[in-house]
């Protein structure tokens, strides 16, 4: 990713999803104008997701996303369908291309189902309509049965002759939900012309040349708000505080120095991290706080016997000798409950299905996951009954300043009344 390029978690997710061979390909590289997936008349031909991050007018930044067949067979072909269930974790907007020569199949109604099931907005796209030559009783029958007015979502297109590609994507378009209110980083704990101290350290996973996600996305949301960012190492933070005088509005660290941040801090100053406002921002801090307060009841949980918790990043990276998620975390972990904790981790798309045997999920920030796949991973946890916290709230609570650290944030402060 460049510097320039909307991070993957920020950008609206469209996945194609079909049997083999009703033109989910050619029809994403109509929409797309390249040749994103491969294009043939094997049944088949694409056999494992295919991606792509792009500018598409008048849609904006997205990613596409191509799924090989719902009805693909075999034991590969499980496989297959099984990645196809998962894209649609992350899919803010589900295609269903049916060939209209063909008609809906019961795959069809199941990935209908499956998108009634998460709430995914769809279109249905009838390909191949340049063979099309008269109204398909079956489609209209069934379009009359869609659920709260989709209808209007069904569309006959050609990826051969370009019919109705354009009203296509202004369809697309108008299904993309509007912003938020507010920007719900930390825009919205501001006031034009407050200064707002970021602690940062140079973090070895970042490449050079570059901050983390997290830290480029904050200081974009102080600059949007008129406000002035002021950039400072943990080594730095004293002197700019006592020597320089400085009084922030307010002070966002890296969740690795809390301790030692909020030491310098005064206690008049908010204080939060970059990894909380990030759960902030991606819909799940509630989640976190109340997954960080289960930490204290494991350490005074002495009749329990052993804890086993789930370190989990939705990223893949290379493992640093001091890698937060797989040294620091479980250090810290292990010192807060007393070492009465077995520890696994996931990353990337392998956060698992089956949660049932956790006592405690610990997710990242999620910054390069989008909201979708965020919260299916946060409902999946909680429908098995498994708490889930993330990185910075955890840190938070190991360090005694969980209330501290979200003091700012109203839609907590009754956490800690209940």
């Amino acid at each position: 990713m460049s510097m320039n390029d909307t991070p993957s978690g920020e950008r609206v997710h469209i996945g194609f999803f079909g049997r083999r061979n009703a033109g989910k390909s050619s029809l994403v590289n109509a929409v797309t104008g390249q040749d994103l997936s491969v294009v043939s008349d094997v049944p088949g031909t694409t056999t494992d997701p295919v991606k792509k991050a792009m500018e598409l007018l008048p849609l904006g930044p997205v990613e596409i996303t191509d799924t090989p067949g719902f009805d693909d067979e075999g034991a590969l072909g499980e496989l297959r369908v099984r990645k196809t269930r998962k894209i649609l974790d992350q899919t803010d907007i589900a295609v269903l291309a049916v060939d209209a020569s063909e008609g809906l199949k019961e795959c069809d109604r199941e990935l209908i189902g499956l998108f009634d099931e998460r709430n995914v907005p769809y279109i249905i796209a009838f390909t191949k309509a340049d063979l099309r030559h008269e109204e398909d009783a079956e489609d209209a029958e069934f379009s009359g049965a869609l659920k709260d007015g989709r209808e209007k979502n069904i569309i006959h297109v050609s990826a051969l002759d370009g019919t109705n590609i354009h009203e296509f994507k202004e369809r697309l378009a108008r299904l993309i939900k509007p912003e938020k209110d507010g920007t719900f980083l930390c825009g919205d704990l501001i006031s034009p012309g407050d200064m707002v101290l970021l602690v940062i350290p140079i973090d070895k996973a970042a490449p050079k040349g570059r901050l983390i996600l997290p830290q480029q996305m904050v200081i974009r949301d102080i600059l949007d708000n008129d406000a002035i960012p002021v950039c400072v190492k943990e080594d730095r933070l004293e002197d700019v505080l006592k020597v320089h005088g400085i009084r922030p509005a307010l002070v966002i660290t890296d969740s690795q120095v809390f301790k030692e941040v909020s030491a310098m801090v005064p206690e008049e100053i908010p204080l939060t991290s970059f990894s909380i406002l990030m759960a902030r921002h991606k819909g799940f801090l509630k989640e976190a706080v109340k997954g960080a307060r289960y930490l204290e009841t494991m350490r005074a949980d002495g009749q329990h016997g052993t804890y086993r918790v789930l370190i989990a990043e939705g990223c893949t990276h290379h493992r640093q000798c001091n890698d937060i998620g797989t040294v620091k975390i479980p250090m810290w972990l292990e010192k807060y409950t007393g070492g009465r904790v077995t520890i696994d981790t996931a990353s990337g798309q392998d956060f698992p299905e089956d949660l049932k045997g956790y006592d405690l999920v610990i997710h990242c920030g999620g910054c390069m996951l989008n909201e979708r796949e965020v919260l299916s991973r946060i409902r999946r946890a909680y429908s098995q009954g498994v708490p889930v916290t993330n990185y910075g709230t955890a840190i938070a609570q190991f360090t005694g300043i969980l209330e501290r650290s979200v003091s700012m944030l109203p839609e907590v402060r009754e956490t800690f009344s209940a």
